[in-house]
């Protein structure tokens, strides 16, 4: 609904379909994988409190609510706009700037309000009946009850982004969190990109970041060896478009998935 650093909005096709009725993302963000799969019962946990709050809001709002939103104009201040309540300043602050992991108020060449393709507020009023039954709130990874469930993991990654989240991988003891994933009841799935240690991630898709840095998103799931023949499938010379995507992996490693089609926002 709403552009989120380390939103998974270009690549979340290549993940695994849940395989059981609950969802739970126990760090929220934007929950790409949450709307994909709204249907199902769905859990978003996240420690920020103004995301919760923003997602609080819009599980509230009406059509007529988003439809009346202002379009501010570049070079804006949203903190000089009075007429808006601070819930909406800071629901307006995350499209104002793409991939922030906190609201801005500036408004920038950036700002999802200036897409010449679409009105973002009639897109995201139409997705407002996907998120009324979830269940949404703030507080730690450790908190969430160890249901049977299908888990999709995004946390902050280990190397890199310091500086985009409000509690960010400075924060986060990642051995620990490595053993809390291995510990859920279910189908889990887990993000990051190659250069993390604290599981044994596979390389899955090379994209561009928002820094003009190639990164390879990576993913750990407990289901890995089904997800990686499904992936094969997927890029055989017959059913790529893309020339190179499929590369055959070394000895002893996992495929690596790059040279993707399209550029995403990490």
């Amino acid at each position: 609904m709403f552009s989120y650093y380390g939103s998974k909005s270009k690549i979340i096709n290549l993940y695994p379909s849940p395989k059981h009725e609950k969802v739970i993302e126990p760090f929220a963000g934007s929950a790409r994988y949450a709307l994909k799969y709204f249907d199902r019962q769905v859990l978003l946990v996240d420690k920020y409190p103004v995301l919760v709050e923003v997602w609080h809001y819009l599980q509230q709002a009406s059509e007529a609510d988003i439809l009346g939103l202002p379009k501010p104009a570049i070079g804006d201040d949203l903190r000089n706009y009075t007429q808006l309540s601070e819930i909406e300043k800071k629901f307006m602050g995350y499209l104002v700037q793409k991939s922030q992991g906190k609201p801005a108020n500036t408004v920038t060449y950036f700002s999802a309000f200036h897409d010449s393709k679409r009105d973002v507020r009639q897109q995201i009023a139409k997705q407002l009946y996907k998120i009324r039954h979830w269940v949404i709130r703030c507080g730690s990874y450790l908190e969430i009850e160890n249901d049977e469930a299908t888990w999709f993991i995004d946390p902050p990654y280990q190397f890199g982004g310091e500086h985009q989240y409000k509690f960010g991988n400075r924060q986060i003891n990642y051995p620990e969190l490595g053993e809390w994933c291995k510990s859920r009841n279910g189908q889990i799935i887990v993000c990051e990109n190659t250069k993390a240690d604290w599981l044994p991630f596979s390389a899955m898709r090379e994209i561009q970041g928002v820094a003009n840095t190639d990164t390879v998103e990576a993913i750990w799931s407990n289901e890995r060896h089904n997800f990686m023949s499904s992936q094969l499938s997927l890029f055989t010379p017959s059913n790529n478009a893309c020339s190179g995507l499929a590369h055959a992996p070394e000895s002893g490693q996992s495929p690596a998935f790059i040279n993707a089609c399209d550029s995403a926002n990490r």
